[in-house]
């Protein structure tokens, strides 16, 4: 039995023999992710950080995945901005975002992302790109908002109703969570006595905090681990991962309907490395379910598969969201419905067909 899907997707396998890598310089342009940019107040004396470039309507929101921030958006967002206005943005508790109230489950995060859109008078609709977790939240944002919504990109959303196809692996995942969630109190609690912080957190808490980036500088480096030192970022860890279980348990709602505007589903070609063959068979089945239904869920649904690529699509293939982003944009305006329903193409390092 592999480890949960969610343990794995960032996981990368080197064979032993690898010669290995030169040590990559870190890119000064990341520097910018070292300090917040732009808190907007949002009300009840919280504030969330928004990062917005570029030029061009609509303006386009990029909602990041479980316990990343803007940073997640680095290699993407250049791209984006080249013919669009696009802001990323730190979800509450995390980067440089004020912790919100609990529980910080997806009704939150939607109250939150439509109260920063109107805080920071970000004219609507908008295109609304979310990866991994950040698609639940803005599907459900959809649904809550539709006037508020142009066009929907889903960045290889997880798969729902994994037990369906294996029970036993259901049953495993279910019996880990509670495992993650004590670590997780327990980082908690090294936060509220400033030892997750020290120079050298006691030796029960190294799990607690990744190790420096060798992409990142020292600035950047510290940075990060400031935010993932505090107490609220601990808080907000917990009280998501307690709502995660509810969130995929079952399939794509058939009631969830995203008609009226363009839905892109981007899928990675290899999301699932170093997962066991019969937990990967059924990762594979539940995921086709879930990106299926989903295309399905809009009139003018579209599915694309991201070829060399792991689950973490703006990273590995940073230009294929300004891809989609300018193909909803085109839907939008040929006002196409049942002719381009379904069509599924693929976007590698080089062809786009």
């Amino acid at each position: 039995m592999s480890p949960p899907w969610w343990a794995l997707l960032s996981l990368a396998v080197v064979p032993a023999f690898a010669a290995p890598p030169a040590a990559p310089k870190p890119d000064p342009a990341l520097d910018v992710y070292a300090a917040p940019a732009q808190r907007i107040d949002i009300g009840k004396g919280r504030h969330l950080n928004l990062r917005c470039s570029g030029q061009g309507e609509p303006t386009v929101i990029l909602e990041a995945g479980f316990a990343a921030d803007s940073l997640a958006w680095a290699r993407s967002q250049p791209a984006i901005a080249e013919h669009n206005r696009v802001c990323a943005y730190d979800r509450a508790g995390m980067g440089y975002s004020d912790a919100g109230p609990l529980p910080r489950d997806l009704e939150a995060d939607v109250a939150d992302l439509h109260a920063l859109i109107d805080a920071a008078d970000i004219d609507t609709p908008v295109i609304l790109v979310g990866h991994s977790y950040g698609s639940q939240v803005v599907r459900r944002f959809d649904t809550l908002y539709p006037k508020w919504v142009s066009a929907l990109i889903l960045i290889d959303p997880p798969a729902q109703n994994v037990g369906e196809f294996s029970p036993a692996y259901a049953k495993a995942e279910a019996e880990v969570a509670p495992k993650m969630l004590a670590m997780y109190r327990a980082c908690e609690q090294g936060a509220k006595d400033g030892k997750l912080a020290a120079a050298t957190p006691p030796a029960a808490l190294r799990n607690c905090l990744r190790g420096a980036n060798p992409n990142y500088s020292d600035g950047l480096n510290a940075a990060i681990r400031g935010w993932r030192s505090q107490p609220a970022f601990w808080e907000s860890m917990i009280s998501a991962s307690q709502q995660r279980a509810a969130l995929y348990a079952g399939a794509v709602a058939k009631s969830e309907r995203h008609d009226g505007k363009p839905l892109i589903v981007l899928s990675a070609d290899r999301p699932y490395q170093g997962v066991a063959p019969d937990d990967l068979k059924a990762l594979t089945a539940a995921r086709e379910q879930t990106h299926l239904a989903l295309m399905a869920s809009s009139r003018t649904g579209k599915r694309v598969v991201i070829e060399n690529s792991s689950h973490d699509i703006p990273n590995d293939q940073p230009t294929a969201t300004a891809i989609a982003v300018f193909e909803a944009m085109q839907m939008r305006k040929r006002g196409k419905d049942q002719a381009s329903r379904g069509l599924l193409w693929r976007i590698g390092d080089r062809a786009f067909h």
